[in-house]
């Protein structure tokens, strides 16, 4: 064989394994899409107990000026016993208009007798939000100990969700839903808000069932004592909830997902795609440190290995798609291949048109669950896009990749405007 028929049968296996990949993703998505024996076991129960278990709220923030103070309220406004609940607001101490806004904040809430909220700020290094959450657990009392960022909209019956939960089952974590909500405000919104719909309304259950979770940034409610016993966050890892998740699994802890569209913590897309790149650049790179790491491999079964090693390894294989896509769309086109050979390479694509057609419908699921009212544009739009997408979520990987083997690991910050409030307010 020539060195050309070798490198037609290596695309063709290459596609082979992209489309298994794409098949097996497809199979997460809907893991427990419309099967209520699957979703059964992630079910927030109708009533409450009495509130029992104390929380402390860790929320860090870092510039986050035109947001932080309505988040603050939404805090406060929880409805649990202020008395039981302690909100650590955590700046680093240079970060000074955020922390003029915080302390004007204090300051109206101590005017109305509220005092359950603090402002902590540090100045030593690294300025990281898991360093932050460190800070924040040493001041903490709650026997609970939950994470919101600057810019969350949580329901006001969380608490009583998690106290029920920890009560009735023993749990020692529970991870509630998380929702981006602004789905028409641009390009890409729409699809980014699917992967938050897919991820906590199906495929965390799949973890779950495998007792191998990589938390979902916040809204996971953790026992103190537990956070201590396995040291609490890296200080220097960019997805501090992915690493502490693998963590607590290793350990042996039960992790609870509980979800329901109507809990969910509401939040926001990235507002330019050059801030979407940078945040999912962050994840990307954060899952190859906590790959490297190795904690992982502490998991008891080989099932659970594969799985983290799976996970982990993902935006690696999305830097291959990214190689993959003109190599095969030149190959169809400009290159003599044995059919079977162009056969498989359209494999992927074939794969691609099936993923997006699970997100059109999953579209409409997603507004339809939160009273929104999509138009046919829409979907339209969202079709337009969807390639465009793929190839934004491959360069931020390749861009994580490249960032790793650099060892240039600065926190790139993603900023918050509040946009989501907008899409629940007007529907």
């Amino acid at each position: 064989m020539s060195f050309q028929d070798y490198s037609a049968w290596a695309l063709g296996v290459w596609s082979v394994l992209l489309a298994v990949q794409s098949a097996h993703s497809i199979s997460l998505s809907l893991y427990a899409w419309e099967d209520e024996s699957k979703r059964a076991a992630s079910r927030i129960p109708e009533d409450f107990e009495p509130p029992k278990n104390s929380f402390t709220l860790l929320l860090p923030a870092k510039s986050e000026e035109s947001v932080i103070a309505d988040t603050i309220q939404r805090m406060v406004d929880l409805k649990y016993p202020r008395h039981l609940v302690q909100i650590l607001v955590i700046i680093d101490s240079s970060d000074e208009g955020t922390i003029a806004v915080v302390s004007q904040k204090l300051d109206q809430l101590h005017s109305a007798k509220v005092n359950s909220v603090q402002l902590i700020t540090f100045d030593d290094e690294p300025v990281t939000k898991p360093h932050g959450l460190n800070v924040g657990l040493r001041h903490a009392s709650g026997e609970v100990v939950t994470i919101f960022d600057a810019e969350d909209e949580p329901h006001p019956d969380i608490l009583n969700v998690v106290n029920t939960l920890m009560v009735r089952e023993g749990a020692p974590v529970v991870q509630c839903g998380v929702q981006l909500m602004n789905y028409r405000d641009h390009w890409f919104s729409s699809l980014n808000v699917l992967e938050y719909f897919f991820w906590f309304k199906s495929r965390l259950h799949f973890h779950a069932t495998r007792g191998m979770i990589p938390l979902g940034g916040n809204t996971a409610f953790m026992r103190k004592d537990l956070l201590e016993r396995i040291g609490g966050w890296d200080d220097y890892c960019l997805t501090e909830d992915a690493d502490l998740g693998i963590r607590i699994s290793a350990y042996g802890a039960t992790i609870r997902v509980a979800h329901d569209d109507r809990y969910v913590t509401r939040e926001e897309t990235p507002h330019s795609i050059g801030q979407f790149i940078k945040q999912r650049t962050r994840w990307d790179q954060g899952f190859l440190q906590v790959l490297k790491k190795g904690d992982w491999r502490r998991l008891p079964s080989r099932r659970q290995r594969t799985l983290a090693l799976y996970t982990l390894a993902f935006p690696m294989l999305q830097a291959l798609f990214m190689l993959y896509l003109p190599i095969s769309i030149y190959t169809l086109f400009y290159w003599e291949v044995p059919i079977l050979v162009a056969m498989l390479a359209s494999l992927p694509l074939y794969m691609m048109l099936v993923q997006l057609l699970i997100n059109i419908v999953g579209l409409h699921e997603f507004t339809s669950a939160h009273g929104l009212k999509p138009s046919v544009l829409t979907s339209i739009k969202l079709a337009l896009v969807y390639l465009p997408y793929q190839w934004i979520l491959a360069f931020a990987a390749l861009r994580a990749y490249i960032r790793h083997l650099r060892g240039v690991n600065n926190w790139e910050k993603t900023h918050h405007t509040g946009a989501h409030r907008q899409t629940s307010a007007t529907g």
